[in-house]
């Protein structure tokens, strides 16, 4: 396994089955990652120096996942120059995600974090892999072959609805 370029970060481990999304589609389009669960509450310290870190360790973007107050994502894009993309996460005691999704998009200027829909990690991914695909021939490449995967999955449906209705 070489260097992790995509840093995942969470903040709690009960985030892990949305934001094995990311982790997934990573996987596919041939790019390394690291996976790591800082809170902007409870871990406050970690979390900023990972995103102090992040570029001198190899990292080219983060995706940081978080519920409720959702302020990890904003946190390490105020500590970093990399691109930080938000995934909000709908939790059990969440204002149906909107909570998450407005504390992650609502940034102040100068501090800018892209953000995905609710519970979007595999999106994530993707626009981490488009991001680095713009230095990187061979990522463009998978990434341009994923996005044919899609279209032939939307052709092969099509075609399922057509033998379905008889036309």
């Amino acid at each position: 396994m070489s260097r992790p370029r995509v840093g995942i970060v969470m903040g709690s481990a009960s985030d892990l089955d949305i934001m094995d999304g990311a982790v997934s589609v990573l996987k596919e389009l041939g790019i390394d990652s690291e996976v790591k669960v800082y809170s902007a509450h409870r871990t406050p310290k970690e979390a900023i120096n990972y995103s102090f870190t992040a570029e001198e360790r190899g990292l080219s973007v983060i995706i940081a996942g978080a519920r409720s107050a959702a302020h990890l994502p904003g946190v390490l894009a105020a500590c970093t120059p990399l691109p930080v993309i938000g995934v909000p996460i709908k939790s059990s005691n969440s204002l149906d995600g909107w909570d998450s999704i407005l504390s992650i998009l609502q940034m102040p200027s100068g501090v800018p974090v892209a953000t995905v829909a609710l519970d979007g990690a595999k999106n994530a991914g993707i626009l981490a892999a488009q991001m680095i695909s713009v230095g990187n021939e061979q990522i463009r490449k998978n990434v341009k072959a994923f996005k044919e995967g899609l279209k032939q999955k939307s052709i092969d449906g099509n075609q399922k609805v057509a033998e379905k209705y008889g036309y």
